[in-house]
């Protein structure tokens, strides 16, 4: 029988610091693996799929491709909006749904699906994400911690001073947190398409910077979107967060037991009124950052395994050399497995759902504006479009710069090969706000509460603000840090 634990081996000794860089996994390995196929004739259609999957799978791995993706979905859901399909279009997410868990039974239209169940996932990774850059990251110390942390603040509170400085008040301020948030996975992109003239360091502060400001908008979202709390079903959540750090503490591994779990918490956070994405965020922060095995001694275990296998290759009788085989094997799998973190894990398994499903999907099921018929004269006439939009194209950049020259000021510094209109560039393209900002649009505005017609007029006026200035910032910043490069000002 395999064996439930991999045998332990003594931890190989840490490298050098003499020693060479550790070189990237060499690619040959599945070529080599692909000549032993235990079934000829499978490997060959496999390698037929393959063949037309290779050119997605370079896509899938541009550092620019998920944002490249968000703006397709955006730009099919504004064509389909304006379209002779538009009454189509939005009766395909008025569809209801109906779902029974448990204690809950659910029935809402697939879009709140989409906003409120697979819109977890992305807050998950957003959970992770932060953890990362705390435990290991740009946010890991006070000395990294400084200029992301104050420019991002900068980032989050100017853009709403800006934003009730231009609207008018009344139910268009409810939407005050909008402009506050930054699309990092378009953000990112749109820095990648400059190449080698940005210097690393720009990418790591905006990351940073997008990091912090994630944390704004899932506090802003727990704190100011919380509806009339269920106490009972707010003490089930608790029970659950517990529950998997037990778990977690005592070394439970399977991963189906935390999705059971998820599920369970998922549902008791729908209905106690705080919003279910908050659930996958905590949920993230508490994914274990540390493997259960050392990497240090994977590699001595490992050989050990690897010698184990060879030894099982030399029994004579059939059954038994199978047995061992895959006694070796199983527990060299559990190893390779166990030496990775399960964030890590994780957020590699889930990014490329999140990237190319979940928030494409999202995009297009609240991106869709109805322009036509004087709506977008009226919407670009609107208080709440200009306050959204300038909050994104003029409050980011200059809440960003202040709150990093703030940090300079007080001790921090840059980063290396950073300079200010580098930073300044980088803090226009900040504004870029598709992702979250939608998220926030859609609380901010609930039909429930102003009535369905008061509800889509507002709904349209934010997200006009919203796609109007993203553009705008992707623009401008992208012109802006190009002729920065280019002059040799930075």
């Amino acid at each position: 029988m395999a064996s439930e634990d991999p045998p332990q081996g003594r931890p190989a000794p840490p490298p050098s610091a003499g020693d060479p860089a550790v070189p990237p996994v060499d690619p040959s390995w599945r070529s080599l693996a692909e000549q032993s196929l235990s079934d000829p004739g499978q490997g060959r259609r496999h390698e037929q799929v393959r063949r037309f999957a290779r050119p997605v799978e370079r896509f899938i791995r541009l550092e620019v491709a998920g944002g490249v993706v968000i703006v397709i979905a955006v730009l099919q859901a504004l064509i389909l909006a304006n379209s002779p399909w538009s009454e189509s279009y939005r009766e395909f997410f008025d569809i209801h749904v109906a779902v029974d868990i448990w204690l809950w039974a659910f029935d809402e239209s697939l879009k709140h699906w989409i906003d409120d169940a697979l819109m977890v996932v992305f807050f998950f990774l957003v959970g992770l994400e932060i953890k990362r850059e705390i435990v290991i990251g740009e946010l890991s110390s006070p000395r990294k911690l400084a200029v992301p942390l104050v420019a991002a603040a900068g980032g989050m509170v100017v853009p709403v001073l800006v934003f009730f400085l231009f609207v008018d008040g009344g139910e268009a301020s409810r939407g005050w947190a909008i402009p506050m948030a930054t699309d990092i996975a378009i953000a990112l992109g749109v820095l990648t398409l400059l190449g080698s003239r940005v210097p690393a360091g720009l990418k790591v502060l905006l990351l940073g910077v997008a990091v912090v400001d994630d944390i704004g908008g899932v506090l802003v979202i727990a704190v100011f979107y919380t509806e009339a709390l269920d106490y009972l079903a707010l003490a089930i959540v608790a029970g659950v967060l517990a529950t998997v750090v037990l778990f977690a503490r005592y070394g439970v591994r399977p991963v189906y037991i935390y999705v059971a779990l998820g599920l369970v918490g998922w549902s008791a956070a729908e209905a106690s009124g705080i919003h279910p994405t908050i659930f996958g965020v905590v949920i993230g922060l508490m994914t274990p950052s540390r493997p259960l095995y050392a990497p240090a001694a994977f590699g001595a275990v490992a050989e050990r395994l690897v010698t184990q296998f060879w030894r099982a290759r030399a029994v004579r009788d059939g059954l038994e050399r199978r047995e061992h085989e895959a006694d070796a094997l199983h527990s060299l799998s559990t190893i390779a497995t166990e030496t990775v973190a399960p964030l890590d894990r994780l957020e590699r398994s889930l990014l490329p759902w999140s990237a190319f499903l979940v928030v494409p999907l999202f995009a297009f099921a609240n991106a869709g504006v109805d322009l036509r018929g004087g709506a977008l004269e009226a919407a670009l006439g609107s208080s709440l479009a200009l306050a959204v939009g300038l909050g994104l194209v003029v409050g980011k950049p200059l809440g960003i710069t202040l709150g990093a020259w703030l940090a300079v000021r007080f001790g921090a510094t840059l980063p290396s090969g950073v300079s200010w209109t580098q930073l300044a560039a980088m803090g226009v393209i900040a504004g870029i706000g598709f992702t979250v900002a939608l998220f926030i649009t859609e609380l901010s505005y609930p039909a429930e509460v102003l009535g369905a017609g008061a509800a889509e007029e507002l709904l349209r006026e934010a997200k006009v603000g919203i796609l109007i200035g993203s553009v705008v910032a992707a623009l401008a910043g992208l012109l802006t840090l190009a002729a920065v490069s280019r002059s040799g000002r930075a």
